[in-house]
């Protein structure tokens, strides 16, 4: 099993070896009008806790058909997904939809906000789903990425950027084993980007979550243990930032 370790400023070296996530030689492909085209190629990836895996690519690359493979949105067309040992692919939907509620925090491109619950009952939803107690850390949160004085109010009357943090608050409010985000910070302004990148940090170096983000940021990239480019569907290591 791999192992490595990372320093983060002002917290202790994280030792990375839980095996969180391991694909197997996927394959991802759809029929089209002029053929079969293939969006993931024999694609191989261990995503551990406690560490930060981002993949680069182009817009078309197969990025978030990636993330929706992982995330148990998706099943593939070949080769194997695994968690905790068992292959994703062959679970019931009963199964699948516990992983994503339980073990899973999602960031969508296009938020996916209950726009019927305000921007408090979007981001305490994974709790209630799960039995967990709604306590002190939505308030953390909320203070966090600046969104207290919008608690009470609904999706459609906050900004893109609120939205976006609003999302990124309820993928993480849960402390999941995996955080998948697709373009987390595309939306949002220098700082508040910035203050995500610390959020995750936490999550993964404190917590031991494992974070798999697709992204254009250099500067989310940067935060990353590894680097990988997507491109004609296979993954290419770009190793550390």
């Amino acid at each position: 099993m791999n192992r490595f370790t990372r320093a983060c400023p002002g917290s202790q070296v994280y030792a990375v070896s839980k095996l969180v996530i391991s694909a197997h030689g996927v394959c991802k492909s759809y029929q089209e009008s002029t053929g079969i085209h293939a969006v993931i190629r024999d694609l191989d990836l261990d995503i551990h806790a406690g560490e930060i895996v981002a993949v680069l690519g182009r817009s078309g690359s197969g990025k978030t058909t990636l993330l929706n493979l992982i995330g148990a949105m998706d099943r593939p067309t070949g080769g194997r997904i695994e968690c905790g040992g068992r292959d994703m692919s062959a679970w019931s939907d009963a199964e699948r939809t516990n992983f994503r509620r339980s073990r899973l925090g999602f960031v969508f491109q296009s938020f996916n906000l209950l726009p019927t619950l305000t921007v408090r009952e979007n981001i305490c939803l994974p709790l209630e789903l799960n039995g967990l107690p709604i306590d002190e850390r939505i308030d953390r949160l909320l203070d966090r990425l600046g969104l207290r004085t919008v608690g009470a109010r609904f999706p459609d009357q906050i900004s893109g950027g609120e939205q976006q943090r609003a999302a990124i608050a309820r993928a993480v409010v849960h402390e999941p084993a995996l955080i998948i985000a697709d373009e987390p910070t595309g939306n949002l302004d220098l700082e508040t980007g910035r203050e995500v990148i610390n959020l995750f940090e936490h999550c993964v170096r404190e917590v031991g979550a494992a974070l798999l983000m697709a992204t254009h940021s250099l500067e989310m990239s940067g935060s990353a243990d590894r680097v990988f480019e997507l491109r004609n569907g296979t993954l290419t290591n770009r190793g550390e930032p």
